[in-house]
């Protein structure tokens, strides 16, 4: 965004609220946005509930459709809160769906081949980022959203990177195009390891290590196979895992705009959210957290993802995604084939 532009856009990933802060606003200024989120989310959730598609998907584009509410500066408060605030605490929530335990049942040689194709995946979308004139930051949004868990990494990176380096359009289009390459992998992959001829562990890994969201990922693997399944789904779990150590990662390559503290300009080491998510993660992994309140708050997490996901696409401006072109997409699309491509590689060579 320029910044002698009159009418800024909306900043609905802004967590740092380094470019639009959130303005003082009683109780009762949130209300409207805030339904109009839950809303939303309710109306995906619904549609998700009869088509079995997934939820952050559906979420999305109820929200692009309703983003004439975004005119509305009677729904900026709560629609700020919900993708600012309410992303935050589900980034923290995710650490419940993680323990150490389930990632160690992964054997080691596969494990250092999920973290490479990991960081395989992300170096190929920064170069093809690079290559586009889009930018690094943008490269490891997109990379990252593929290589991770789709929408909620890109959600989270997003976060760590701020909007001086991500634009909400940027952001959208990341979140529009990695849900719709992982519907098509639910349909493709399964079908790609099939006519390969791969055995249960193989297709298993290449699954969990090469699919974009956790719900679609689970889903071709018992597809394919309930063995498949099982590996699929630790696979799976180890890559949302890498989710904290690559924030971390990012939040010290792109360090977080320098704020003045004591007449000394300072730069904050890693976000509370992120912190948080390590911390979680560490208390859930001991086993002291009852099964139940522990699924409790991954779904309540994945509920709160949803809203901010509904919440961003309200606030997204659309016109300018409209002007930005194919460019951003084609990175995602080198990235998904550089991650199916490496863990075939992989799973035919070494499994």
């Amino acid at each position: 965004m320029d910044a002698g532009q009159s009418q800024p856009l909306p900043q609905a990933a802004d967590l740092f609220g380094d470019i639009e802060r959130t303005a003082s606003a009683g109780w009762r200024d949130y209300v409207p946005g805030l339904l109009v989120a839950l809303l939303a989310t309710l109306a995906a959730a619904s549609l998700a509930d009869r088509y079995g598609a997934p939820l952050t998907l559906l979420a999305l584009l109820v929200g692009l459709a309703m983003n004439f509410l975004s005119a509305d500066a009677r729904l900026t408060p709560g629609l700020a809160l919900a993708s600012r605030e309410l992303l935050r605490w589900a980034i923290v929530l995710v650490g419940m769906r993680i323990t150490i335990a389930q990632i160690a049942t992964l054997w080691p040689l596969s494990l250092l081949a999920v973290i490479g194709i990991v960081g395989i995946t992300i170096g190929a979308a920064v170069l093809a980022a690079r290559a586009l004139k889009l930018g690094a930051a943008f490269g490891t949004l997109s990379g990252g959203a593929v290589a991770i868990c789709g929408a909620s990494a890109a959600m989270a990176i997003s976060a760590t990177l701020s909007e001086r380096r991500v634009r909400q359009a940027e952001l959208t289009l990341v979140l529009v195009g990695t849900s719709a390459m992982s519907s098509a992998a639910l349909l493709l992959y399964p079908a790609i390891c099939e006519l390969l001829g791969l055995n249960d562990l193989q297709a298993g890994f290449v699954l969990g290590a090469s699919i974009h969201d956790v719900a679609q990922t689970l889903g071709a693997g018992y597809a394919f196979s309930p063995a498949a399944g099982e590996t699929a789904t630790i696979v799976k779990l180890a890559r949302v895992a890498l989710l904290a150590p690559v924030l971390a990662l990012v939040a010290l390559a792109f360090p977080a705009p320098l704020k003045i503290s004591g007449g000394k300009r300072v730069a904050p080491l890693l976000p509370w959210f992120v912190a948080g998510f390590f911390v979680v993660a560490g208390i859930n992994s001991t086993g002291i957290i009852p099964a139940r309140a522990s699924g409790f708050a991954a779904d309540l997490s994945t509920w709160m993802l949803a809203v901010s996901v509904a919440a961003t696409a309200i606030r997204s401006p659309l016109a300018e995604i409209l002007r930005t072109g194919p460019k951003p997409l084609i990175v995602g699309g080198v990235a998904s084939l550089t991650s199916l491509a490496a863990a075939l590689a992989f799973a035919m060579l070494a499994l």
